[in-house]
């Protein structure tokens, strides 16, 4: 037999929210509540700060026409120390050096600042290479007498000279070494098969220039930085007129 009847419950979709919540006395539940769970609105792109933009402004047209200032690469200075020195002596106690009589007859030393090259020899004589200026030239030369002096040689800095400076800048545009070596043959040398440059002997100032189908260019010879900067304002309109097209 069938059993007692049972009704059936029909469930109809209701909102939870539209349920009401009745907490029964002593009890600790409360609805929990709703939260924002949007997203914030992304904050506004940061204009990128433009970068300057270079320029010859600070070039000195007056003494740089062209708008190009060579760079000072090298410089060699000597100076006499005024008294003979014991290189092996030398050697030994001072860092940074090194001697072998039997390649050359001079003790080589470093230093970090300014970055250079000493040649030390028995005479008292010194020659001072690697510095990018003439003033750190001298304080090169003076840091390595006062080494010297520090190991017991009655050392006096006297007759400092620059006998060389070397220069080097771009034009930024190729050079018809070819052309240039035959309108000017009488101051040029072009071996391409020896050497790439094209060797140019400027009479005056007294400079010799390498020249490169690159538009690169070396400058030396000098002795003082006024001479580098004549000699490259003189070869610049020659240069010009044998450019690349």
């Amino acid at each position: 037999m069938p059993g007692p009847f049972t009704p059936k419950l029909q469930l109809s979709r209701m909102n939870i929210d539209d349920v009401p919540v009745t907490p029964s006395t002593g009890s600790s539940f409360q609805p929990t509540p709703k939260f924002d769970v949007s997203l914030p609105s992304p904050a506004p792109p940061t204009p990128a700060t433009p970068a300057p933009i270079s320029s010859d402004s600070d070039v000195d047209k007056m003494k740089h026409p062209s708008g190009i200032v060579p760079t000072l690469q090298n410089i060699v200075s000597t100076v006499s120390l005024g008294c003979t020195l014991n290189l092996k002596d030398i050697a030994l106690k001072a860092r940074n050096a090194e001697y072998n009589p039997r390649r050359f007859a001079a003790v080589i030393m470093r230093i970090r600042e300014p970055r250079t090259t000493a040649l030390i020899f028995a005479s008292g004589k010194m020659v001072c290479t690697g510095a990018k200026s003439e003033e750190l030239s001298k304080l090169a030369a003076r840091k390595y007498a006062r080494v010297i002096q520090k190991l017991g040689f009655p050392v006096k800095f006297t007759d400092f000279k620059i006998q060389n400076i070397v220069g080097s800048c771009g034009v930024q545009f190729p050079i018809k070494l070819e052309d240039l070596a035959i309108a000017h043959s009488r101051y040029c040398n072009y071996e391409p098969e020896l050497f790439p440059g094209l060797i140019y002997r400027m009479h005056k100032p007294k400079i010799v220039l390498l020249i490169f189908v690159s538009g690169k260019i070396v400058l030396t010879g000098a002795k003082k930085r006024e001479q580098i900067y004549t000699a490259f304002e003189s070869i610049y309109p020659v240069l010009q007129e044998q450019r690349k097209q």
